[in-house]
């Protein structure tokens, strides 16, 4: 005879097995409704007719954060984006290769403390811009590269110039996006163009896939085909087809908000700025150091004079930090940095980082209280306690952080005798170079004289692009921007090439001001065909070519050390008449006309007057700064 009290509980087992599996499979369900955008597309709606794509949402997000200029070299998968660019206003600047539209971009974001942007096609258009968004993320500045993609549905399944993007940018950039659907384009770039200013600034990648930039009936041709296998799995691959397609473009048109949206730029604490203000104030010998981080935004470069000249403090500007103080200035110290920091008492590193260029750390005196303040906190406290320990460390944006402190400090001033000790050094380095000047050489020009000339000729409204490494070393002992914001050089990374780009974005940035691009011969080659896209374009910038035919900076270390000179020979050769088969003006200083090197200065500034690009080819000895000998 059964036991009802052992058959309860398998009577109550299977109605539950039952829910449970029914739920399940409810949830399942659900969830693959819910993937396929089925619930989405219930409360939105495609709009089939519409020409309308997601170029024109690409151009309205940029046209609504201010962007003027979209650098390019042009692909068919970014077609769409280019020409809505255009018919809003945004001027579109093609060049001839894309890490020059990358560096143009980077020139426009350090300029005005805006974003940058260029944009690329797809597969090898992208890889072209790697090394200048390596550059833009070293340097901090903020660039917004929009790169395109093949169709989502064709991705992983060996389509034209498709590559996993996304893992290639993932270590360069703070944000990596792709967007998926045309709708999702707004939002992504809000968010992308506040990354790339919020906290330490640094570039930005959103790839927009093919199908997301064409509009409807386009991408609708190309992905339902007009004829389908017969049968259940026809039946199954038309509608899978159809209801991507409808993800893609549902709810593409509805209005959504395109304005920026609010950064984040972390602040120093008033218990920091007070610690600092205690520490400063104290000091006998203090020294500061300004990196390119102080000209970020929000404060303005003027501002920024003005606290730096009221501190009274001696200084040593780097980076965009140049020209700060204008030409001659009582507190800027241009010579012998290292002695000087071994002799403060305090010093204070504002945006400055202890990397190669401070000998990572190890030119600081252990017995001065070092004060460093950044945005970025893995930069503020490289290399310390290694080499140099601060005392104390404020993670936050610079010039804020300077104009706090000079307000706590309520006008202290220092004894002048320090300031004083550091500027007769910098004539004690200034006459030696004077020396240099005059002696003679084998053949071709003294540089160092040639530098001088550049100096004195310099109007007050240039900007300075620098891209090179002897030549350029040189000038950067030699020639001062004129003000701030009106010196560009790559940047700790050290990249050649950035000329043609950081000229570019300059020009285009400050119509009316002149762009004197000062280049070694090595570095030359990777812009020249960038005169190309100046004449195109009717941009008018000056290049000053040091031509001593070879790659000088490296072969004054290797043929000591190693005995040979492979690979660092160029040739003398005739870049002005290169550029002039581009288009543009070319003109040539050597021995011949040594004694009017002011005069060919003076008429290429008129040619660029006029509008016309121009290559100086100035053919020169070398230089060797570490024993004074200039030789051929």
């Amino acid at each position: 005879m059964e036991n009802p009290a052992a058959t309860a509980p398998a009577e109550g087992f299977f109605p539950s097995f039952l829910l449970l599996t029914c739920g399940t499979l409810l949830a399942a369900l659900l969830g693959a409704a819910h993937r396929l955008g089925l619930f989405y597309q219930l409360m939105h709606k495609v709009d089939e007719a519409s020409v309308r794509h997601g170029g024109e949402h690409v151009a309205a997000v940029l046209r609504a954060h201010g962007v003027q200029f979209l650098f390019t070299l042009v692909g068919g998968h970014i077609s769409p984006l280019l020409v809505a660019c255009e018919k809003l206003g945004i001027r579109v600047v093609d060049t001839r290769h894309e890490v020059t539209a990358v560096f143009a971009a980077d020139a426009v974001a350090r300029l005005t403390g805006t974003v940058g942007v260029a944009a690329v096609t797809a597969g090898p258009g992208l890889t072209n811009t790697v090394t200048a968004v390596k550059n833009a993320q070293v340097a901090q500045s903020a660039v917004l590269l929009l790169g395109g993609a093949a169709s989502t549905l064709l991705q992983k399944r060996g389509a034209l110039q498709a590559i996993d993007q996304m893992s290639l940018f993932r270590p360069l950039c703070k944000f990596c996006a792709s967007v998926r659907r045309v709708r999702d384009i707004t939002p992504t770039l809000r968010a992308a163009m506040a990354a790339a200013q919020s906290g330490t600034p640094g570039p930005v990648f959103v790839e927009l896939p093919v199908d997301v930039l064409y509009p409807y009936f386009m991408i609708q041709k190309e992905m339902v085909p007009a004829k389908l296998p017969k049968g259940l799995m026809g039946r199954v691959i038309s509608w899978y087809l159809k209801n991507c397609l409808a993800n893609l473009f549902v709810g593409a048109w509805e209005p959504q908000p395109e304005g920026p949206l609010p950064l984040d730029i972390p602040q120093a604490s008033p218990q920091q700025v007070q610690r600092c203000v205690e520490i400063l104030s104290r000091a006998k010998r203090p020294l500061l150091v300004l990196g390119s981080q102080a000209l970020l935004p929000p404060v303005p470069a003027d501002r920024l004079r003005a606290a730096v000249e009221t501190l009274g403090v001696p200084c040593f500007l780097g980076g965009m930090a140049r020209g700060l103080l204008g030409r001659n200035h009582p507190l800027h110290i241009r010579q012998n940095r290292s002695a000087a920091l071994k002799k403060a008492d305090v010093v204070l590193l504002a945006g400055t980082v202890c990397d190669f260029r401070l000998s990572y750390g190890r030119i600081l005196s252990r017995k001065s209280k070092i004060i460093i303040i950044n945005r970025n906190r893995d930069d503020m406290l490289l290399n310390s306690d290694i080499f140099w320990k601060p005392q104390e460390a404020v993670q936050g944006d610079v010039a804020s952080f300077m104009l706090k402190l000079v307000e706590g400090l309520q006008g202290q001033t220092w004894a002048p005798e320090w300031a004083e000790e550091l500027r007769e050094a910098d004539r004690q380095k200034e006459q030696a170079y004077r020396e240099k000047a005059v002696m003679p050489v084998a053949q071709h020009l003294n540089p160092v004289r040639v530098l001088q000339l550049v100096e004195e000729t310099l109007p007050d409204n240039s900007f300075l692009v620098v891209d090179g490494g002897d030549f350029v070393a040189t000038a950067a002992y030699l020639v001062q921007p004129r003000g701030p914001l009106r010196w560009l050089d790559p940047g700790a990374f050290g990249t050649l090439g950035v000329g043609a780009g950081f000229a570019l974005g300059a020009k285009l940035c400050h119509p009316d001001a002149e762009v004197w691009c000062l280049f070694g011969d090595g570095a030359f080659g990777y812009s020249l065909i960038e005169f190309d896209t100046f004449v195109r374009h009717k941009i008018p910038v000056m290049a000053l070519v040091g031509n001593d035919a070879g790659w000088t900076q490296i072969s004054r270390e290797q043929v000591p050390r190693l005995g040979s000179n492979v690979a660092c020979g160029l040739a003398y050769t005739d870049y002005h008449k290169a550029a002039m088969g581009l288009g543009a003006q070319g003109l040539l200083l050597s021995r011949e006309n040594e004694d009017h090197v002011v005069k060919v200065l003076r008429d290429g500034q008129q040619q660029c007057r006029d509008g016309h690009p121009v290559v100086i080819n100035i053919l020169i000895g070398r230089t060797d700064f570490r024993d004074g000998s200039i030789s051929v």
